[in-house]
């Protein structure tokens, strides 16, 4: 083998594959977090292992219950299961940091005892004083100061109030491992301080916590961001302590995913309104469409080919084939990608997905179909067809459906639709109208209104159709684009189609 081959190879997945997905509940779940996840399900259920979902709440001020409870919503609502962790339990609980601290405690104090890690009474300012004094960098990082404090040192800092941090001692050699998606990943002999893995306080950082719950609960293969690639080789001589300690039983695997970019090639923010996942459920979005998504920010099934089920997923997916190269979140193909998936529903399961959608905007009775009533019932059956092909988010349903379901008698064109009506539009709805009066109950079907129109506005009346069946659409919808005009006629009946027309009719005069 070559050495740029080398370079380039990728590790084997073991047999008994063992994954994690470990948010902290620090705010509003957002895309990023759900890739991560949606990758080591993915990866789960193609080799037939075992996904695990933990917590990390080990900051007090920052976690909250509230984000937890979202965390845990969002998963479900997208159907990620998970084989062992929170709200499941498993072999390995608890599954919440906050609930294990006392085996953080005595994992530090082994590797304390075993002389793997020193107590630090260096502060941040002696730490730059120092840097400066010896000619580097002020924020070079931490110089090993303390790792070779005498006793009588160590005894004056504590005679001066002062608590230790625990830090882990680095060796001075390079670090060198193989990435799932990057292949080979080289780090400098040192390059990595010596790092903090318990405060003064007591309390152990993410720097313990994590490699320690992923030993214990015998994880073998981490799949994360690409933003904590940096922190790997901490990891892996974390690691190698603790196996010698007996705490784990072998290195894992690691895979660092691409970043996600927003507008302007800028890292994806939590704070970016194309990152919060429930805004995009709020605008319409299903789970079908945005997993597909964002199963592309890094990955794709085929070539030319960006649309498939989370089945079909999970049986081509291998996080080796994962770019590593930055994905973009682009909106508009998530939009597109959506319509795909709303498209290839039941016609009863996209009312079904509508119905919280047209709630919320008051135009049905109830958000349940049993609920409802007969006549919303009846029109919702007769529109489904007219409105699925037409919407690409949920959301954009009661904008479709509000003049079917409506019992208004005038509604006020929007703006777009108002401008779209020329001069000819009120001795147009004066035809129209004349023609529909004519029209009996059983004959007021799609076909016999749209031969009416046709040949009162269109074949006698002279007008092109753009100029024939525009003022009738936007007095019998309210807007510019509606589901199919003469569907939609049928469905509101003779009576209010007469009065919509002839309302609008008087509006214009």
């Amino acid at each position: 083998m070559s050495q740029e081959q080398d370079k380039n190879a990728k590790p084997q997945l073991p047999d008994d594959l063992r994954v994690r997905f470990c948010p902290s509940p620090t705010g509003t779940p957002h895309v990023g977090m759900v890739r991560t996840a949606l990758f080591n399900w993915a990866q789960a259920r193609h080799s037939h292992g075992k996904l695990i979902f933990r917590i990390e709440d080990t900051d007090a001020v920052r976690d909250s219950e509230e984000s937890y409870d979202q965390i845990i919503d969002a998963l479900r609502w997208l159907g990620l299961d998970w084989d062992e962790g929170v709200e499941v339990g498993g072999p390995y609980a608890p599954y919440r940091q906050s609930q294990r601290s006392d085996i953080y405690q005595d994992v530090a104090a082994k590797l304390l005892e075993a002389g793997y890690a020193y107590e630090s009474y260096s502060t941040a300012e002696e730490i730059e004083a120092r840097n400066l004094a010896a000619g580097r960098p002020k924020a070079f990082g931490y110089d090993g100061f303390d790792r070779k404090l005498t006793d009588e040192q160590k005894a004056q800092f504590q005679a001066e109030g002062r608590q230790p941090a625990l830090r882990l001692k680095m060796p001075d050699e390079d670090i060198a491992f193989d990435d799932l998606i990057r292949g080979r990943i080289e780090f400098k002999a040192g390059s990595v301080p010596d790092y903090v893995i318990v405060r003064p306080n007591g309390d152990p950082l993410y720097t313990l916590t994590n490699p320690v719950d992923d030993a214990l609960m015998r994880i073998n293969v981490v799949l994360r961001g690409e933003d904590l690639l940096s922190s790997t080789p901490r990891q892996i001589i974390l690691y190698r302590y603790l196996i010698e300690l007996g705490i784990a039983k072998e290195m894992p695997v690691f895979g660092h995913m691409p970043y996600v970019m927003g507008e302007g090639k800028k890292k994806l923010s939590k704070r970016d309104p194309e990152s919060n996942l429930f805004l995009h459920r709020e605008n319409g979005f299903i789970p079908e469409g945005l997993l597909n998504y964002l199963a592309l920010l890094g990955w794709s099934i085929a070539p030319d080919r960006d649309v498939f089920s989370m089945d079909e997923m999970v049986e081509h997916f291998d996080v080796r084939d994962v770019k590593a190269n930055p994905a973009h979140f682009d909106i508009d193909k998530a939009t597109a990608i959506n319509a795909e998936h709303i498209r290839m529903l039941d016609s009863h399961d996209f009312l079904e997905r509508s119905l919280p959608y047209l709630k919320r905007e008051g135009m049905l009775s109830s958000d349940s179909w049993q609920n409802l009533s007969d006549r919303e019932r009846e029109i919702l059956n007769a529109a489904a067809p007219l409105v699925q092909p037409r919407v690409r988010l949920l959301g954009e349903v009661p904008g479709m459906m509000e003049s079917l379901l409506s019992q208004e008698e005038y509604l006020e064109p929007a703006p777009d639709a108002r401008k779209q009506l020329k001069e000819s539009a009120a001795e147009v709805l004066t035809q129209a109208s004349q023609a529909l009066d004519g029209v009996s109950a059983d004959e007021w079907t799609t076909d016999h209104l749209h031969d009416v129109l046709t040949q009162a506005l269109v074949d006698e009346g002279g007008y092109k159709p753009r100029l024939a069946f525009g003022p009738v659409r936007v007095a019998v919808s309210g807007r510019r684009v509606s589901p199919p005009l003469f569907e939609s006629l049928e469905i509101i009946g003779k009576d209010t189609t007469l009065r919509r027309l002839q309302n609008l009719r008087e509006h214009l005069a």
